[in-house]
């Protein structure tokens, strides 16, 4: 399923032209001048993008390179209007960010269901003839072409929907924290990076109520630069109201590993900061009590100006406390509204690099004599091989 989960498409679009309209005269047999009567061409086709709940990922749209909708007809005798090109509509998840392919200007946003956003407009049909009659014009012999299509090449980033975003670094117990809070079956095993696709899901509370927690793969000291998975999963946690930062208590600087996290959100967009956030000190059972109570007496711990809370995912212990204060930071006022500013992408970084074509080398022929034995050409002789012509 980790193959499956596509959160990047770049697809080339293109709308429909609008039809030419229709330069005619009317003709009858008793109707020898009856004047102009040429038609209307048809609106060319738009591509519009609608948002749908029950798609996940952009998995559909990996191979759909060209989206092309129909051009519109022309225009008739008659004052007969031409056909109107059938629109294109891209159905797309909830929280899907467009961006021009080629410039990495931020162009629209999908994030409501059945949210229609027309991506690129079709081309109006031209006017016949029979419009520009005049009294000093009566017969016209003109009529206006169809605007053109427009097309542009497009990026499709998920940014996933979620209340609360777990960021550390990898093997912090994120993975092994949501399948303890939620039905979500995370991989999780004792090597780095694990996840390797952001993974959802849905936190029981008290009374029925329930939140949407969302996990991303480890971040490393660098990934803002596109280290490690960085520039790939990090824009998954733009939509969280809550961040919830996770460090081991095996950790030999947790406040230090703390401001690496921060750094890292800052370089790779700075609202990020403005988010609220929690602190939460996983594996709490790998260590003894007397070094857990000299943590929380620290005053480097105390330092720390956000909530913090000592959980440990196996024995269980804290999680219902981490709930408590995740569901108290969710229902703040200030974190009801999520608004986010999409800054325009760096195109030729995002891009993944084609490995270059490797020379292919010419076949050698191998002699299995060539080693073992030396050229012993008298045997050879009489067989009509050495014969001169």
């Amino acid at each position: 399923m980790s193959g499956n989960f596509i959160d990047y498409v770049k697809i080339y679009c293109r709308s429909g032209k609008g039809g030419a309209g229709c330069m005619h005269l009317h003709r009858a047999k008793y109707l020898p001048k009856g004047g102009p009567d040429g038609g209307d061409g048809g609106k060319g086709g738009s591509i519009i993008l609608r948002g749908n709940r029950n798609l996940w990922t952009l998995l559909h749209l990996k191979y759909q390179k060209h989206i092309m909708a129909t051009d519109g007809g022309r225009g008739g005798q008659s004052r007969s209007f031409g056909k109107d090109g059938e629109d294109r509509i891209i159905e797309v998840p909830c929280g899907t960010v467009v961006y021009d392919g080629e410039t990495g200007e931020w162009l629209c946003e999908v994030k409501e269901h059945d949210e229609r956003i027309v991506l690129l407009k079709g081309g109006r049909g031209g006017l016949g003839n029979w419009h520009f009659r005049t009294a000093t014009n009566q017969a016209p012999r003109y009529a206006q072409p169809g605007e053109p299509a427009q097309e542009r090449t497009v990026i499709m980033q998920l940014k996933v929907l979620a209340d609360v975003g777990l960021v550390g670094f990898p093997n912090a117990g994120k993975s092994t924290l949501l399948s303890v809070v939620s039905a979500a079956k995370p991989a999780i095993a004792d090597y780095p990076f694990t996840t390797l696709t952001p993974q959802l899901g849905i936190v029981s509370y008290r009374d029925g109520r329930s939140f949407c927690m969302a996990d991303i793969p480890g971040i490393i000291e660098g990934a803002a630069e596109g280290k490690g998975l960085g520039l790939r999963f990090l824009r998954h946690i733009e939509r969280n109201a809550v961040l919830l930062f996770m460090v081991p208590a095996t950790s030999e600087d947790i406040p230090g590993e703390y401001a690496i996290l921060l750094r890292e959100l800052e370089k790779y967009n700075p609202q990020l900061l403005t988010k609220a956030r929690i602190l939460a000190i996983t594996k709490t059972d790998a260590i003894d009590e007397k070094e857990l109570k000299k943590m929380r007496a620290s005053k480097k711990m105390q330092k720390l100006d956000l909530p913090i809370v000592f959980i440990s995912s196996v024995a269980g212990t804290g999680i219902d406390e981490l709930k408590d204060a995740l569901w108290t930071e969710l229902n703040k006022e200030q974190n009801q509204v999520i608004e986010i500013s999409h800054a325009p992408i760096d195109v030729t970084v995002i891009e993944r690099e084609e490995p270059e074509a490797q020379e292919e080398e010419e076949p050698q022929t191998i002699y299995l004599n060539e080693v073992d034995e030396e050229w012993d050409l008298d045997k050879y002789k009489g067989i009509g091989w050495d014969s001169e012509n």
